[in-house]
């Protein structure tokens, strides 16, 4: 403790030294430029002397501005903004005389327009000088946000939320496997996720922490280390939030505050369909990142406003539910809203125009101040030169796999790891600081760099170590907030890693699919478009800014005719024949293209196929010819090694409308834990197989556990109850602020609905 307080102190320390010593240079060019402001005697002092007369000025300067100024300013509060604009500059000017009058032997001189000059060029460089230094320093930052959440606060007429029922915020970490977190907070990448379960991250002299043995994670949540601080007695963190601030030493270590769970997801293992299930209950007829539909003749894009939108009035139509923000929830940088009325960078909304697009809002309230646009920028720079290094020295060492990381990858990274997350971070902060009461926020920066660098690179583990700092940064401003906060952190998929399906055997999917239908296949390999959703974001941020929301449904129509449409999300492929109106049957296809099943059921690259049959009803095909009928499905056969509960999240798939007319997975081989993806992607989810499909709720011990001793959380529907459950356990039964344009005759309570949904799952 003591360590970091003199390593703050001595931080501090240094910008002061720092910003002094800028604006002595400051000082000394202004006077070899300007003619009537003078650092020397009439006897013409040395450069030495007049270096020190510069930082004795400069010094007395930025005291006086420092204890002045707030006295000024409160004393100038009735005075007109105009008129105090301008008094900012004569009043700059006359601290400068004064500092000049303090030099010793009267070496300091200026007239006073000239001092108003000096003043506001010094102040300039000195704030910029400050700003630059403080780029890495979250505790200044956090300063910054502060009063920068108070000032939005005070002039929207916000009274700041209120004590009583504690508030939640939810922060998902894009793509972050269950297994990647426990590497993570055992090597000590992630220390403030390590103390919030009670791991003692490893000595810097070389020992080791405590280890998370995954075999110790009991599919209740708990580890032992939990367990262990729940025999001691409760514990719900400390300060403002339930997010594992100091703690009493357990076991060597320090006290967990925080239980983790893993979860499993649906066969599409992406975040269109996870976090649509965990915000609005029900990910419903969502087969995979991108399908085509063929009654609308439309291909749906996850991360496209149009789809967007589209997906979450589905889910609100079924649910007779606006979702699971709606009583004062705030949702930042999503794909859906989970009927939030504060919204920031909430992609369903990004296709409105006019005012109704408050979507990016979140933009422009952060980068209005000045300080953050520095820091965001510098730290975007950066991390596009870390990209463009990183990238080079991997194709200089030969590894493999490898995929494509030029032309505006760099950028599109570096929104996604910089921009993105201190937007969302600044828009959390505000959120709590406004007493809001419930919070759900996505961080993709994980996501999109584990794509392209792999899901266990180095490059993937430091933005895991930023992403924790990000966390550390939200859990210190909820000691600030008006209410007591529960950080909740949770998943939406993992990542599998692997060579990409066109590296490992020369040709795309849709190259394989065209050759057994026996149509002409390109010579020139046609690239699969990535589905990382920093991409889209990113895209769709500058048509906000420019004001200029995408088209509905713009790129979304397939070409015409009878050729198959070929879609890849992650390693799950969907073939679709839009001249056949309904799911076309495997005898059909047999009858106009004999050798296609065959074909793909017996590539090396690919795992099992699902397929209506008129005679067997739908069923799954393998290598050596294996078919097994849906209804007989079982974890072994075709899908075995694929993980537990694979047959059940291929018949429910079976089961939407708009399944496609084959659905692919990819092979999987489970000694390597690889798959191949049908993108260019060395990580990658949306189908089955591996750690794509395992991912983590990490909550406070305060909360009820997410599910029973020995029970399983299975489906983005079922971790949608948990939460609501964890939001009804603070605040009682929610009362939605507003009405949900859907139909409500036939609609039940959530307790009610909720209540049946979690007894037929049990």
């Amino acid at each position: 403790m003591f360590k970091g307080r003199w390593r703050t102190t001595g931080g501090a320390l240094l910008r002061v030294i720092i910003v002094w010593a800028v604006s002595t240079l400051t000082m000394l060019v202004l006077a070899g430029i300007l003619p009537d402001f003078k650092l020397q005697s009439d006897n013409q002092d040395s450069i030495t002397r007049t270096a020190v007369t510069a930082a004795w000025g400069a010094g007395a300067f930025g005291i006086l501005s420092a204890l002045v100024w707030p006295l000024l300013v409160r004393a100038l509060l009735l005075v007109p903004a105009l008129v105090l604009g301008l008094l900012v500059f004569f009043l700059n000017g006359s601290l400068l005389l004064i500092a000049l009058w303090l030099i010793p032997d009267g070496r300091g001189a200026a007239n006073p327009e000239t001092a108003v000059v000096v003043a506001a060029v010094m102040s300039a460089v000195a704030s910029a000088t400050s700003t630059g230094l403080a780029v890495g320093d979250d505790d200044a930052y956090r300063r910054r946000l502060f009063r920068l959440a108070d000032r939005r606060r005070r002039r929207s007429g916000e009274g700041g939320g209120h004590g009583g029922p504690p508030g939640t915020v939810f922060l998902q970490l894009d793509g972050v496997g269950h297994q990647v977190l426990l590497d993570a907070v055992t090597a000590g990448v992630m220390p403030h996720v390590a103390g919030w379960l009670g791991v003692r991250p490893p000595d810097p002299d070389g020992g080791y922490g405590t280890a998370v043995d995954p075999a110790h994670v009991s599919p209740g949540g708990l580890t032992d280390g939990a367990a262990l601080a729940e025999s001691a007695g409760p514990a719900d963190g400390a300060g403002r939030a339930d997010s594992g601030g100091p703690a009493d030493s357990v076991a060597g270590g320090p006290r967990p505050t925080h239980r983790l769970t893993p979860w499993r997801t649906d066969w599409s293992s992406q975040t269109g369909a996870s976090q649509l299930g965990i915000l609005h209950g029900s990910n419903h007829d969502v087969p995979a990142f991108r399908w085509y539909e063929k009654d609308t003749g439309r291909i749906m894009v996850s991360n496209r406003p149009s789809s967007a939108a589209e997906l979450q009035r589905r889910a609100i139509a079924r649910t007779n539910d606006g979702g699971l923000l709606t009583l004062d929830g705030a949702s930042r940088g999503n794909l859906f809203s989970g009927g939030a009325d504060q919204l920031a960078l909430v992609l369903s909304i990004a296709a409105r125009r006019g005012r109704a697009n408050r979507s990016r809002a979140g933009y422009f309230a952060y980068f209005s101040d000045p300080a953050n646009a520095v820091r965001t920028v510098v730290s975007f720079v950066a991390d596009v030169g870390r990209e463009i290094g990183e990238s080079t020295r991997a194709r200089i060492r030969g590894d493999r796999p490898r995929v494509g990381r030029g032309g505006l990858y760099p950028f599109i990274r570096a929104f996604a790891t910089v921009v993105e997350r201190d937007v969302v971070v600044a828009a959390v902060i505000g959120d709590m600081l406004a007493g809001r009461t419930a919070v759900y926020a996505d961080l993709v920066a994980y996501d999109e760099v584990a794509h392209h660098s792999g899901p266990h690179s180095r490059d993937a583990e430091r933005v895991l170590a930023r992403l924790d700092r990000s966390v550390g940064l939200i859990a210190r401003a909820a000691e600030h907030a008006p209410r007591t906060y529960r950080i909740v952190l949770l998943s939406d998929h993992g990542q599998s890693p692997g060579e990409t399906f066109e590296s490992a055997y020369g040709l795309t999917l849709k190259d394989l699919v065209r050759a057994g239908c026996g149509l002409p296949v390109s010579r020139r390999a046609e690239r699969t478009r990535s589905g990382a959703e920093a991409r889209e974001a990113a895209r769709h941020a500058v048509l906000g800014a420019l004001h200029r929301p995408e088209p509905e449904g713009a790129g979304e129509q397939p070409a015409h005719g009878s050729d198959p449409v070929v879609l890849a999300s992650g390693n799950l492929g969907l073939i679709s024949f839009p001249d056949v109106p309904e799911r076309m049957s495997r005898e059909r296809i047999d009858r106009r293209h004999p050798a296609l099943l065959r074909t793909l059921a017996s590539h090396p690259g690919i795992g099992f196929l699902l397929v209506r049959s008129e005679e067997h009803g739908s069923v799954v095909l393998g290598p050596g010819g294996a078919e097994v009928p849906v209804d007989a499905l079982d974890d072994s056969g075709p899908l075995a090694g694929m993980g537990p509960g694979a047959a059940d999240a291929v018949r429910r798939t079976d089961s939407f409308p708009h399944v496609a007319d084959i659905m692919v997975n990819s092979m999987y081989d489970p000694a390597t834990g690889r798959v191949h993806a049908f993108e260019e992607q060395i990580g990658s989810h949306g189908g089955l197989g591996g750690e794509q499909s395992s991912a983590f709720l990490l909550s406070p011990l305060a909360l009820s556990a997410p599910v029973p001793d020995n029970g399983e959380l299975v489906g983005a529907e079922r971790v949608h109850q948990v939460l609501r459950r964890w939001l009804r356990e603070g605040s009682g039964p929610q009362v939605p602020l507003g009405t949900v344009s859907v139909p409500v005759a036939n609609a039940r309570s959530d307790e009610a609905r909720t209540a049946e949904e979690e007894k037929d799952s049990a």
